[in-house]
């Protein structure tokens, strides 16, 4: 039922893991830099830390994770920043919705958002942005 479940797509999603726990470091401290360093408002700073961050794991997924020697840098670079943008879309909805409707508490509901964002966002980048045979 699992056949397409191998080591070398588990060791992927090991790596997309930790590129994209790198990538809170990179979206924290600079939202906080900018933020509270700089005085820029709160959501331009979120937007430059989240952008960075994206920004960040796409050259790392690129490079490491998904090995990729496409010319179409910035092709690939737009199609990993829409999924990104879309999972932040599916990771609000999630929040949105546990907390507001069922009232989980907040934290645990970004965990559960985060690991549903964190399945998607590899997917879609493991078929559409790093996928050979796929080009938007």
């Amino acid at each position: 039922m699992f056949d397409f479940i191998t080591p070398e797509l588990i060791s992927k999603f090991i790596k997309f893991g930790v590129v994209g726990f790198s990538g809170l470091f990179v979206d924290f401290g600079l939202t906080y830099f900018t933020k509270e360093k700089l005085h820029i408002p709160k959501y331009v700073a979120n937007a430059i830390g989240f952008m960075s961050a994206a920004t960040s794991n796409y050259f790392l997924n690129r490079i490491w994770t998904f090995e990729s020697h496409n010319p179409e840098i910035m092709l690939e670079y737009s199609q990993f920043i829409l999924i990104s943008i879309i999972g932040l879309v599916i990771n609000t909805f999630i929040l949105w919705l546990l907390v507001s409707r069922f009232k989980f508490n907040f934290y645990l509901a970004k965990v559960f958002a985060i690991g549903v964002v964190t399945v998607w966002n590899f997917f879609a980048n493991l078929f559409i942005t790093f996928s050979p045979d796929a080009l938007l």
